[in-house]
């Protein structure tokens, strides 16, 4: 005996983000969808915004396959571009607001975008390198009260008119699995960025897992105020409440007295954050004495987090879940379970449920045994397809078995918990032994007085490489090179002490939270120090 019908034989599912917020417009349009300084939008005038941009963009060419860019900051015209971009098959390219005129540059010109939608805080900008670019329309937010234009803006069309004089089309682009969706441009803390590309496929799956681990419903509210160009940021919490008919409360930055305001004024149930952010939150008067029950799930990722921190926030009842990936892992391939903070604190979890995980050595690419420190890989649905136009990037990072090659070092206990050790181009070889920073981070990281670190090489005629101690420190607070390897040995091998120390007003991070180690080198070149 058979079962099934003939009739679904070959039947595809459509996974449009768009097309879950034009339902969510017939069926809750009243609903609140972004809450934003001074503007309010609900799902039926989302999805006409969204509707008004796919037509204006296909009215001037944009096709199906085209990249559409985005340069700007958390906003309300960040996440109609996306949309937009979905209801048409275009790829959404999210660009980091933080890049020079040089790398943004690279960054447009390795898209290939066709449309670009901007701020007027980026447009001079944007200006200076549009000469020889393949964008041949260029849309001005003009309706943000957080950021208007402050002159004429020629060559920019205004965003609002524009939307206001297209038609609305109720039509959106069928979303396949295998679909682009996304163009996310890495960081670039190790060399130039590469383009990653994300599917409509990867975004749901990482939704599955999200939802089969991480304890969110329908109607939750969840607060956006780390750079939505960041895959964490955007796919951890965002674009799933959007899906799922709840409220994204957007900032257009951090600011940690305002976030504590709005947890409590929206009640917010879910938050992304990278650790800097909830170090910020922490040291606000009155945060932990603040009602915060309504905030059920907390991820933080994007850098690793101090086991000092973790325990702040339990000590006040409030559980901090640490999660691991990348980009190109859309993001999450781990995550530890709430229930584990603590006993398990320091690790990044267990694999999501429809992703794999496992610790190779560098050498041989062989699967290694528990607690033996190797590189970590990846393999699941959730996993980019590979880098646009770059099959040579692309193939160096998969092996035939078809394992994405994260560049992260880490090891698996016993029990099946993952502990990131360091990046693999991080680490120092200092006479012949391996130093992986941010293992000597995390434990300068509770030493008190220093209020951030990061640990480089710098050549050594002696050892090849010294450990190099790059601190910021609180206000009237000094810290020797003898404090530090003082403060260390109690946990570390003397061979991996700092044999240098450096105190600056900041360490360089990027908006993704992660240690910016390229410019952290350079403040280093031509300084032998002591």
């Amino acid at each position: 005996m058979t079962f099934g019908h003939p009739a679904n034989s070959g039947f595809a599912v459509d996974i449009n983000p768009a097309g879950a917020v034009q339902r969510n417009g017939r069926d809750h349009s009243d609903t609140v969808v972004i809450s934003y300084p001074g503007i309010d939008l609900n799902y039926a005038q989302l999805d006409d915004q969204a509707a008004r941009l796919a037509r204006a963009l296909t009215d001037g060419g944009v096709a199906q396959g085209d990249r559409v860019a985005y340069v700007g900051l958390n906003s309300p015209a960040f996440l109609i571009t996306m949309l937009a971009s979905f209801r048409i098959g275009a790829i959404f390219v999210p660009v980091n607001f933080r890049l020079a005129g040089p790398e943004l540059f690279v960054v447009l010109g390795r898209s290939g975008a066709v449309a670009l939608i901007g701020e007027e805080g980026h447009r001079e900008l944007v200006d200076a390198i549009r000469e020889g670019s393949a964008i041949k329309r260029f849309l001005l937010v003009d309706d943000d009260p957080a950021v208007r234009p402050t002159g004429a803006t020629p060559g920019w069309e205004r965003w609002s008119e524009v939307l206001a004089a297209s038609e609305p089309t109720a039509q959106i682009a069928p979303a396949l699995f295998d679909d682009p969706a996304i163009l996310m441009f890495t960081s670039g803390t190790t060399g130039l960025p590469k383009g990653v590309v994300l599917t409509y496929g990867n975004i749901w799956w990482n939704s599955v897992n999200v939802d089969s681990r991480i304890d969110t419903r329908r109607g939750d509210v969840t607060y956006a105020a780390a750079p939505l160009f960041h895959v964490g940021a955007l796919n951890s919490f965002v674009i799933r409440t959007i899906v799922r008919g709840g409220t994204v409360v957007v900032r257009r930055s951090f600011d940690p007295q305002q976030c504590l305001h709005d947890l409590l004024e929206y009640r917010v149930n879910s938050l992304f954050a990278v650790p800097a952010m909830l170090a910020a939150l922490s040291r606000v008067r009155g945060a932990f004495d603040a009602d915060l029950s309504d905030l059920r799930s907390i991820v933080v990722a994007g850098a690793p987090v101090p086991p000092s921190l973790i325990r702040a926030y339990a000590e006040h009842g409030i559980w901090l879940q640490q999660a691991w990936g990348l980009t190109e892992t859309a993001p999450f391939a781990t995550h530890l379970p709430v229930e584990y903070t603590l006993e398990k604190i320091g690790s990044a979890g267990i694999p999501m449920p429809y992703t794999d995980v496992r610790v190779v050595d560098t050498s041989s690419n062989q699967h290694v045994g528990p607690n033996t420190t190797g590189e970590i890989v990846v393999r699941g649905p959730n996993v980019t397809p590979g880098y646009w136009e770059n099959p040579e990037a692309t193939a160096a990072a998969f092996d035939e078995d078809g394992w994405f090659h994260s560049g992260d070092i880490g090891y698996i206990d016993a029990d099946g918990y993952l502990y990131i050790v360091d990046r693999l181009k991080d680490m120092v070889i200092s006479g012949g032994e391996n130093v992986y920073p941010a293992e000597v981070e995390r434990v300068l990281a509770n030493m008190p007085g220093i209020t951030d670190v990061a640990v480089v090489g710098a050549p050594d005629e002696k050892w090849g490489e010294s450990v190099v101690a790059v601190l910021s420190v609180d206000t009237g607070t000094s810290v020797t090179l003898d404090d530090v390897r003082d403060f260390a040995s109690a946990e570390l091998a003397r061979y991996k002490l700092p044999q240098q120390v450096r105190i600056v007003d900041r360490v360089p991070r990027n908006a993704s939270g992660k240690l910016e180690k390229l410019v952290i080198r350079r403040l280093l070149d031509g300084d032998t120090g002591a």
